[in-house]
Formats: C-alpha cells, sequence, structure tokens
C-alpha cells in the first residue's frame, strides 16, 4: 500500500501515462481504491505499511488530491483525470473525510482546482452517480450521504448527545420541542439547534423577488414561517392571497401575537404541508403563481414527496423555490445536491435554474450546537414547468 501512496504524492514529473498504467497495476493486484479506518490501523499496527500520519486515516484519492502540482498542465491534468476515473471504477468513494476533517473536494480547491474544472466536477459527478446507484440499490429511499459501496467511510462518528437528539433529524420531535425566538435567530429551547437566523435575509430576499413577479395579482404561498422572514417581504409586494404553511405550536403562537392572522390578505395553513396541500389539491381551487419551500427537520425525500404537490398547485407560469440548504455543511455535498434536485425535478415535468450569490454569515455558530450552513456562496433555484 505504501508503494501505491508514493506514486500518488506524484515524486516526478511531469505526470505522464506511466502514472496511470501503474496505478491500474497496483490496484488490479488487489491494493484497495478506498479502505476503512480498521483496515488502515491494522496495516499500520502489523507492520506492513509505514507512509506516516496519513495513513492512519485517508485514501488515496485524497493522496492524490493534497499532493497535485499548482502548475498542472493540460496534459497533466487529463492523466491525473484518468487516475482519477480508475480509482472511481475501482470502488473509490467520493465524500470521505480524512485526518483533517477534509472532502476529497476540499483538497482539490486547495491546489487550486476550479469548481467547474475537470477534476473537482469528476469528483461531483462520482457523487451522482453514487446516489443515483444507491436509490436503484435501496428501492428509491434517500441516503444521499451515505456512499454505496460496502465499506464503511472514515467518517465522524456523533457524540451520544448527537444521537440522543433528533430534533433535527425528526419532524415528529421537532414539532414537541419547545423554541425560542432570539434576537436575530431561532433556536431549540434546550439544545440550541439553529433553525433559522436573519443571516439568511439577503437570500430570503430574493427569493421573495423570485416568486412574486411584477404587475401581477399574485397568490403565493410559504411553507414554513420560521422568524417570518421571507413572509414580511412577501408581503412589501402586496400579493393579493398570500398563504402560509406552518405546524410547530411554538411558531403559530408567534404568529398569532404578531398579528398575521389578522392581516387580510394572509390565510394561515394549521399544521404540516403533507395535511394541509393535499387538501388543497383535493379542493382543486386554489392555484399559486409563487411557491416557497423552508421547513425543520425534514430532508430530500420530503421534497420529491413536495415536487409532486407543487407541480398539482403551480400555475404553468408560476415559480417554485426553497431555501438551498441541501448537503450546505460541506461545499462537495452541496455541489452534488445541486446536480441532484436539477435532475430530479425534470421528472415533473420542471426545471431549475440557479443563481449563485455569495454569503457573508455575520452570525457566529458559537449560540448554537451545530451550524447548518457552513459555504460562502448560495445556489438560489428557480424551478419552472418546461
Amino acid at each position: 500500500m505504501s508503494d501505491l501512496h508514493h506514486l500518488l504524492t506524484f515524486p516526478t514529473r511531469p505526470i505522464g501515462q506511466d502514472y496511470l498504467t501503474s496505478l491500474q497495476e497496483y490496484l488490479s493486484s488487489g491494493i484497495p481504491s478506498t479502505y476503512t479506518l480498521e483496515q488502515a490501523a491494522a496495516f499500520m499496527k502489523d507492520g506492513s505499511d509505514d507512509v506516516g500520519e496519513s495513513s492512519s486515516n485517508t485514501t488515496p484519492l485524497h493522496i492524490l488530491a493534497r499532493s497535485l502540482p499548482l502548475d498542472l498542465s493540460q496534459q497533466e491534468t487529463d492523466v491525473v483525470l484518468e487516475m482519477m476515473n480508475t480509482l472511481f471504477e475501482y470502488g473509490a468513494g467520493w465524500n470521505f473525510i480524512d485526518y483533517e476533517n477534509k472532502t476529497i473536494g476540499d483538497l482539490l480547491l486547495e491546489r487550486n482546482q476550479k469548481r467547474d474544472g475537470p477534476l473537482y466536477s469528476r469528483v461531483v459527478e462520482a457523487g451522482v452517480t453514487a446516489e443515483l446507484l444507491h436509490r436503484k440499490i435501496n428501492g428509491g429511499e434517500i441516503e444521499f450521504i451515505e456512499d454505496p459501496t460496502d465499506v464503511e467511510p472514515q467518517v465522524i462518528e456523533p457524540t451520544e448527545e448527537e444521537i440522543a437528539d433528533h430534533t433535527a433529524d425528526d419532524q415528529d420531535t421537532y414539532l414537541d420541542t419547545k423554541l425560542e425566538y432570539t434576537e436575530g435567530s431561532l433556536v431549540t429551547k434546550e439544545n440550541r439547534d439553529g433553525v433559522m437566523m436573519d443571516w439568511e435575509t439577503d437570500i430570503m430576499d430574493l427569493a421573495a423577488k423570485t416568486i412574486c413577479p411584477p404587475a401581477r395579482e399574485l397568490t403565493v404561498l410559504n411553507i414554513g414561517f420560521g422568524m417570518g422572514i421571507i413572509d414580511g417581504l412577501i408581503q412589501s409586494h402586496h400579493p393579493h392571497k398570500h398563504y402560509i404553511c406552518e405546524a410547530h405550536p411554538d411558531v403559530l403562537a408567534k404568529m398569532k401575537a404578531d398579528g398575521w392572522y389578522d392581516r387580510p390578505n394572509v390565510v394561515v395553513l394549521e399544521g404540516r404541508w403533507q395535511d394541509s396541500l393535499n387538501a388543497l389539491l383535493d379542493e382543486g381551487t386554489v392555484f399559486f403563481d409563487g411557491i416557497y419551500y423552508d421547513t425543520f427537520s425534514e430532508h430530500y425525500d420530503d421534497m420529491l414527496d413536495l415536487y409532486s404537490v407543487v407541480v398539482g398547485l403551480l400555475k404553468p407560469d408560476g415559480v417554485f423555490s426553497f431555501f438551498n440548504g441541501l448537503g450546505a455543511d460541506r461545499s462537495l455535498c452541496y455541489d452534488v445536491y445541486r446536480r441532484i434536485v436539477a435532475l430530479d425535478v425534470q421528472d415533473y415535468g420542471l426545471e431549475c435554474q440557479y443563481t449563485t450569490v455569495p454569503v457573508t454569515i455575520d452570525q457566529q455558530w458559537h449560540s448554537v450546537k451545530r451550524s447548518y450552513y457552513n459555504c460562502n456562496y448560495y445556489y438560489h433555484p428557480r424551478i419552472t414547468f418546461r
């Protein structure tokens, strides 16, 4: 294994076809393209590998990405891309985390590779392929962040406290959890999970403009009130009817206290959108110019269910958007989700166009237990019928 590690540090230049040939020989001889923590520890323990600290938690792809010369020529880039293709063909995982808590994508960006360049794009492509394959294997079940290989990746294990805390993972638990409005944020009262924060205001302003086209008697829907940021912005567009769907009792109480129930053009749908919106579908009397979705404790499989509801409630020239925090705790996962959404909405006769905007999070995460957004850019989705 140490010979493979050494090869992937690119000890000599230029990087030519001999590198690819050697890599193929190593992998075809049985050296794994990805290995678990237990395997790496075993190699170190029995003395069969001696390549330094990195071998205690790394993968060949991490070593390749970490070792890339900053002045790669186009010809060398082509060879490295073929080496990456070979590693993926032999089962290398795309979303593993190394001993510095970095993904392959993180390391590629550090080595001056562009986000839309061939090497980073190849890792994103591997993530999309892994997700689609995983769905096939699991009968459509969405477990995107898990790698579809049979080995366990080098992931950070959750603490007992994190395992016990399901407010961000389970909607029923979240709806039974007390919330607290603080200055600039909405958090779970006991565990201090960030539900929403006011750094999102600029994003919400863009979203409100997206779902509220000018010069029209608007009927719009927002799913998930939270701090009410986007609903206040929607009101500035003077919609004819403004529907708000919200399920959490503490948020509903805040809406009542702030007079949202008394606004003449506002209709509050109390309860889960899965119930309220299906009731609107059954009635068949309300259709929307714009729909926005931003909930807590729901996941991408919930969004797939929502797509089928959206196509029944959206006007032919209407616009659907959502708070795009999918995978945003890690840049690479965020970029893969960007592709996944665009592919999935096509199955519903929709198309997704993104606007990329910079994000500056003034709110520091010291006041919450864990962050829900760690990227310095935002992919704003605008989804319409094709």
